[in-house]
């Protein structure tokens, strides 16, 4: 059975070597055969090491230059929670979305099942409402009111 802290050391590893250093290889290691990724995101859960390679592979297209910072975890059995921030250019396509050129910042949190001291369950939640905002292909709240206000008739 693994300790908390080699099941925190797996998750960092997550970060640092398939995302930051974009070695999707490693998930074969890391991710058990039967893995379940939960994303609201996506229209469906992604399933096994290869869906995790599919899905940090369509954000490191999207986001070449990708970097994710661990900023805490706490893990408890066979749970991790990790709180991350992650920065990157919009070079790529995303879900459908034409490269923009801009950097955003986001911050999320993902939840980490293990089994057999490999990840079989994954949740995750980030501001997928505010990096859009910062790609500027939605309106962030300043731009709305000032829209608005410009349209407005004087009484």
């Amino acid at each position: 059975m693994s300790s908390a802290q080699e099941n925190k050391a797996v998750s960092r590893r997550v970060a640092e070597e398939i995302f930051n250093g974009g070695n999707l290889d490693l998930a074969d290691e890391l991710y058990a055969p039967d893995y379940v990724l939960h994303d609201p995101a996506l229209p469906e859960d992604l399933h096994g090491p290869e869906g995790l390679k599919q899905y940090a592979a369509m954000n490191l297209g999207a986001f070449p230059d990708a970097h994710i910072t661990v900023e805490d975890q706490i893990a408890e059995g066979d749970m991790v929670a990790s709180r991350w921030t992650a920065t990157g250019t919009h070079t790529g396509e995303l879900m459908g979305i034409p490269p923009t050129g801009r950097r955003a910042e986001i911050s999320g949190m993902t939840v980490n099942r293990f089994s057999g001291g490999r990840i079989a369950e994954d949740w995750y939640q980030s501001d997928d409402l505010g990096m859009m905002q910062q790609l500027g292909v939605i309106p962030s709240p300043e731009e709305v009111s000032s829209e608005s206000s410009e349209g407005a008739s004087p009484t």
